[in-house]
């Protein structure tokens, strides 16, 4: 059933477990906000609270939603009208539950607390295991002992909850955006066939999703917003019934609002801008436009969207050995050399004592040193050699607890017989020598899953799917390059052409990379070429490259696949989420007119 509101105002308090307890005080006092959604689940996250969970069974959800979030905001809430929608139940729905009843008992409060369940797939392993379930990106067969396992579930359960008169809704793991989706859904009567108005839907729950990211945190030209870090005002969408809606942020705080700060997130970890297969509905933002509508205000439109696919993504956890980080500071002359070498001696030294005891070998080990731009790789400058304090880290796994006990050991008894010039880099004692959870994605049909929607004592059926699955993704062409026939031709760095971001998607990185002005755009197409991305993050990157075009936004979104040692908990990379590889690409060199460079310097100048 809709409402008859012509919009409707979402505010997103949280882009991961552990985002400020500020940002729902300040969505909640200043946002004059319909809805409060919170997204704490991450890939990284469920494995941990599997871990508690394991060790507690009344654990294994955001205690933060509970004690940290809603305990001094619920009256403030209540008296508000506002809902909350929140993945905080993690893999214990119910727990969560109880803890925020709780709450609400001891303050006073009456609000009635739906939950969505039906994700948690940890007790069917045999019968997936029948079902010869493989992982969707390297083909392996499902492990033997799964930690967790749990679909990513869409918004229209979401949505039923709210319809049965939910307050607060608290799901397990659902899709980022289906926090925001769900109201939508809920207030503007969408269907399961209004495939613009999901795909719009899940726009704006992804632009949200991570919090200040749409507001100016992590932007690239961070010197625009860096007088409000201290209070960073974080994002509202504005939705409209269309599917137009706006992104905006409270009044008198910090960040900034525009559409290269927006445009980074929405090309943020989405992989094809035109085919964002979501379990609603596959987006397609490839012609997304964005337009400046006022101070800290951009509108979005041009979304399109078409049947999902027949499946959700099930991600699962489990054991996969163990892991240790050994961290010393080096510092005076030749400190990335000596660094080099300590860490070569050591894993070679802990080599030959595990032949002693009939260990086998290290499954990998990585060394890093931070401070002599190790991130870069082949990419570093000239000075990296020449660094006079480095933080020498040293990461290793193995399948056995006791080969990696002695590496620990050995880490710090080795302190007077190797390289000078150290200091402590870490925490005091031994490096601490921790579980590897690792993760498993694959595909299982959506008639073998039935979310269960309860509000009060009463269970509810989720609306009907779609009429059909069949998929009609349209990708744009990919948009052309300038030829360089020019004589007079001068190399900027890609920063001065575009704004970029990057995360992760299990073992593949995503870089979005965003032109300042259009008239850059032919020559930022014809340097970052496949060929030549790939060639860049040659030192991390294993598979192939793809290149994306979202013209809309005059944009390229790039996938790099085999990049992160397998991701979240497994990798042992210093960077295992691509956080950096924005950054990275924003060195690549560009060549460009020299008046066009010219153009650029003065323009900075005068700003």
């Amino acid at each position: 059933m809709s409402s008859n509101k012509t919009s409707v105002r979402i505010g997103g308090a949280s882009g991961y477990w552990g985002d400020s307890q500020d940002a729902p005080r300040q969505l909640v006092q200043q946002g004059n906000i319909d809805y409060l959604v919170f997204d704490y689940l991450a890939e990284v996250t469920m494995s941990i609270l599997a871990r508690m969970k394991a060790k507690n069974p009344d654990a294994g959800y955001a205690r933060d939603f509970v004690d940290l979030a809603m305990k001094p905001l619920l009256r403030d809430i209540k008296a508000r009208g506002i809902k909350v929608v929140a993945n905080a139940g993690g893999v214990n729905v119910r727990a969560c539950k109880a803890a925020l009843e709780k709450v609400a008992e001891e303050l006073g409060v009456s609000v009635k607390i739906g939950i969505v369940e039906g994700d948690d797939l940890s007790d069917r392993s045999e019968e997936l295991r029948k079902d010869n379930i493989t992982e969707m990106f390297t083909g392996k067969p499902l492990p033997d002992n799964l930690t967790s396992a749990n679909a990513y579930l869409g918004a229209f359960p979401v949505a039923k909850a709210l319809e049965a008169g939910a307050d607060i809704v608290i799901t397990g793991r659902c899709v980022d955006s289906a926090v925001t989706l769900g109201p939508l859904i809920h207030e503007f009567g969408w269907t399961a066939n209004d495939f613009d108005q999901l795909a719009a839907g899940c726009l704006a729950g992804h632009i949200i999703e991570c919090g200040a990211q749409a507001t100016g945190g992590n932007f690239t030209d961070w010197q625009d917003v860096v007088d409000g870090w201290d209070n960073m005002g974080y994002p509202i969408a504005e939705c409209r019934a269309d599917g137009t809606f706006t992104i905006t942020k409270p009044g008198k705080t910090g960040g900034l609002v525009s559409p290269l700060t927006v445009g980074e997130q929405i090309l943020y970890e989405i992989g094809d801008p035109a085919a964002y297969i979501m379990p609603d509905v596959i987006c397609d933002f490839s012609q997304v436009s964005l337009t400046q509508a006022g101070k800290d205000r951009v509108d979005i439109t041009g979304v399109k969207g078409c049947a999902p696919t027949p499946h959700y993504k099930v991600s699962a956890t489990y054991p996969d050995g163990y892991r240790a980080t050994a961290m010393t500071v080096i510092t005076g002359f030749d400190a990335p050399a000596k660094g080099r070498h300590f860490g070569e001696a050591l894993l070679r030294r802990t080599r030959t004592l595990f032949r002693k005891r009939n260990f086998g070998d290290y499954r990998d080990t990585a060394i890093h040193l931070i401070g002599a731009q190790t991130l870069w790789g082949e990419n570093a400058d000239e000075q990296a050699p020449f660094a006079r304090e480095i933080t020498a880290r040293i990461d290793v796994r193995h399948d056995e607890k006791t080969a990696v006990d002695l590496f620990s050991k050995e880490a710090t008894g080795v302190g007077l017989s190797m390289t000078t010039g150290r200091a402590p880099g870490g925490a005091a004692g031994r490096p601490k020598v921790t579980p590897v959870v690792a993760q498993y994605a694959f595909l299982i049909g959506k008639e073998q899953i039935s979310p269960v929607v309860t509000v009060g004592s009463e269970t509810f059926d989720v609306p009907d799917r779609p009429s059909s699955y069949t998929m009609e993704i349209t990708r744009s062409p990919d948009m052309p390059a300038v030829s360089l026939t020019e004589t007079d031709l001068v190399e900027v760095p890609l920063i001065d052409l575009a704004v970029a971001r990057s995360g992760d998607k299990g073992d593949s990185a995503n870089v979005g990379v965003m032109a300042r002005s259009g008239a850059y755009l032919p020559y930022i197409a014809s340097a970052l070429t496949e060929t030549a991305v790939k060639k860049w993050f040659s030192h991390t990157t294993q598979g192939d490259v793809h290149r994306y075009a979202a013209p809309g936004m005059q944009a390229f979104n790039f996938l790099l696949t085999r990049s992160l040692g397998g991701g979240g908990t497994s990798s042992l990379h210093l960077d295992s989420q691509a956080k950096t590889y924005g950054q990275q690409i924003l060195a690549m060199p560009v060549a460009i007119p020299r008046q066009l460079a010219e153009d650029i310097q003065k323009k900075r100048e005068r700003a």
